[in-house]
């Protein structure tokens, strides 16, 4: 008898249990087919992984490269830095050393200036003449020149008084002096110049006004030492041809007056040259400062041609064997271009006759416009070679300081300054003494 119930129970007992029942085997083509799929699989897997790891590697490659790049870089800043400051160092010291240099050249400079003077002054009294020198010398020249500049000293003066009583000169200090050096026309770059040379010895030392001032005037003589210069009119060529140039109202025919003056006290002969063809006042003026001087003036009518005009005074002149040919010349603005065509013309008159002709072209400046001074110079400098200055009216402004700021940006003698309507009051110009009566000091204390 065939039990088939207790079959069936086992089976299910097994299924129950997780039993599997046995896979048919497979045949040999199929086995080769699945080892086929399984290799592919692997060689796949194998595969995506090498190239993850390539991948991998490529940006671990980046990174250190990124990083060696980086610390390259950084090193190489840290040489540069470190080269830079070298430079820096030298080129401070070379800085330093050309400074000491070039106050070694000053300071040799002024003793060569002192000697030269001596000598013109000894072989001037050898020859029996005036001492050339006599009117700096002159105890009243302090005394003019001081009152003449005493707006502009006293609008620095009393910005100085109670600035400095006592206080330190730090910082802050310093700020205020620049400003009311600048506020006293002097200019933004020798303001300064003038108060970064004060921190290199004094800064954050107590200074009283008294020792501010002496050490202002110190520093201006030295700006306006170079430019220091009498002008010699007895010296070189016969006739010597003088033009004076300038703006309008700058005092220009004032200033020829005042010189010829000075000139006839001295012997020489001259010809006054009313150039200014285009003012009849200018004519009339220069004339009664001719008769007054007795110098002949050659003048013509308005409106004649000034370049011939002068032409013929330098052949009269020639003729004659006269010194000296003071010539006259209209008043132009410098912006205008077919004025200073016309003073070029002149210029380009006189060298038919004397090809050094002029031999001195003196531009005379007027204090009252201030820092417009310094266009003026650099404008007439081009067109008609200005070989001088005189600045006029320094006692009816307070504008002194510009022409520290002039003698700063142009390196031009500065022959006479104007400090009154007298023709003792064009003065021979002295550094010294300009400095010291621009910032207040008394007479005792020059030099």
């Amino acid at each position: 008898m065939i039990l088939w119930f207790g079959k069936k129970k086992k089976k299910d007992e097994l299924e129950d249990a997780g039993a599997q029942m046995r896979e048919p085997e497979l045949s040999a083509e199929e086995l080769a087919a699945k080892e086929a799929v399984e290799k592919a699989e692997a060689e796949r897997q194998a595969a995506e992984e090498a190239a993850e790891a390539e991948r991998k590697a490529a940006e671990q490659a980046k990174i250190d490269a990124a990083i060696a790049e980086a610390n390259r870089a950084w090193e190489e800043r840290q040489k540069r830095e470190a080269a830079e400051a070298e430079d820096e160092a030298a080129r401070q010291k070379a800085e330093n050393e050309l400074k000491i240099l070039e106050e070694r050249r000053r300071a040799e400079a002024a003793r060569e200036e002192a000697r030269r003077k001596e000598e013109e002054r000894q072989a001037a009294i050898a020859r029996g003449e005036p001492d050339p020198y006599a009117e700096v010398r002159d105890p009243g020249f302090f005394d003019k020149l001081s009152g003449g500049l005493s707006k502009s000293s006293s609008k620095l003066g009393t910005g100085l008084t109670g600035m400095f009583g006592g206080r330190r000169l730090d910082d802050d200090a310093l700020e205020d002096l620049e400003d009311l050096l600048i506020m006293s026309d002097m200019g933004a770059k020798v303001s300064s110049k003038i108060t970064a040379n004060l921190a290199k010895t004094r800064f954050d030392k107590d200074i009283s006004d008294d020792e501010i001032r002496i050490a202002l005037a110190s520093e201006i003589e030295a700006i306006m030492k170079p430019r220091e210069q009498i002008v010699d009119f007895a010296d070189g060529p016969r006739p010597r041809v003088v033009l004076f140039v300038g703006v309008n109202g700058s005092g220009k025919t004032t200033t020829i007056g005042k010189i010829a003056s000075k000139l006839k006290d001295q012997g020489a002969k001259a010809l006054l040259v009313a150039g200014d063809t285009f003012r009849a006042a200018a004519i009339e003026q220069l004339t009664v400062w001719g008769e007054r001087a007795g110098i002949p003036v050659l003048s013509k009518p308005t409106g004649a041609d000034a370049a011939g005009l002068v032409y013929e005074a330098i052949e009269k002149a020639q003729r004659e064997d006269l010194d000296l040919v003071l010539v006259d010349t209209a008043g132009r603005l410098q912006n205008k271009a077919e004025l200073m065509s016309e003073l070029a013309k002149i210029v380009r008159v006189t060298r038919k006759l004397d090809p050094d002709a002029p031999h001195d072209v003196i531009l005379v400046l007027d204090a009252t416009v201030g820092q417009n001074a310094l266009s003026q110079v650099e404008a007439f400098r081009h067109t008609a070679g200005v070989s001088g200055i005189v600045m006029t009216k320094l006692d009816g402004t307070a504008k002194g300081g510009v022409l520290v700021a002039v003698a700063e940006a142009h390196a031009l003698p500065i022959h006479f300054v104007g400090v009154g309507e007298k023709a003792e009051d064009l003065q021979p110009f002295s550094a010294a003494a300009y400095a010291r009566a621009l910032v207040g000091l008394g007479q005792e204390e020059t030099v």
